[in-house]
Order: structure tokens, then C-alpha cells, then sequence
């Protein structure tokens, strides 16, 4: 079973940034997969934020995002980061990490509140 943990949140101003840490382990991981970013803003359902692949490193973002965020990893520690600019109050969310596709079970989250 894959256990994921998320850290890095926390309260920023608007403009400012943050970097998300994902630690993942487990003999499930497969490094055929990605890892992705998932979040979920009170009152709405949990959407896509961006993906990577474990063997090439190649990024993929919501159009959301694209040009504020970015995704890298450390292969050899399975840490996946994400690396957040320009934040707005719509970036508010509590942020999940899981492999891409993502597995049915996922970690507690890491809560960004992004305040003007």
C-alpha cells in the first residue's frame, strides 16, 4: 500500500509562495505511474492541479495554474513537490498528493490558505 504524506501548508498572503512537499512509500508505488497534485476547495469537489512522471520529469498543469505553479521530484527520495507563485484566494484548498492515475486511498492533505 502506497502512504503519501503531504506538507508545506500554511497561511501565505496573496502574491506569495509556497512549497508543497509529498513523501511517498510503499511497495505499491510504481514508478510506471506519475504523481500528481489534487485539491479541494470548501463546497467543491477535488480537481486536478498538475502531474509528473517519475522517469522523465515531465510536467503537466491545469490550465488553472499553468505559469504559477510548478512540479519537480526526487526520484531517489520519492518526493514530489510543488512549487506555488502568484497565489490568489482561489488557490485556498486543502492540497493531496497520489500517483497518477490515483489510487482509491488517499493522505490528510496539507491545508493553503491564501489571504489578501
Amino acid at each position: 500500500q502506497v502512504q503519501l504524506v503531504e506538507s508545506g501548508g500554511g497561511l501565505v498572503q496573496a502574491g506569495g509562495s509556497l512549497r508543497l512537499s509529498c513523501v511517498a512509500s510503499g511497495r505499491t508505488l510504481n514508478s510506471n505511474y506519475g504523481m500528481g497534485w489534487f485539491r479541494q476547495a470548501p463546497g467543491k469537489g477535488r480537481e486536478f492541479v498538475g502531474r509528473i512522471t517519475w522517469t522523465y520529469g515531465a510536467p503537466y498543469y491545469a490550465d488553472s495554474v499553468k505559469g504559477r505553479f510548478a512540479i519537480d521530484r526526487d526520484n531517489a527520495k520519492n518526493v514530489v513537490y510543488l512549487h506555488m507563485s502568484g497565489l490568489e484566494r482561489e488557490d485556498t484548498a486543502v492540497y493531496y498528493c497520489n500517483t497518477y492515475p490515483p489510487l482509491s486511498s488517499w493522505g490528510q492533505g496539507t491545508q493553503v490558505t491564501v489571504s489578501s
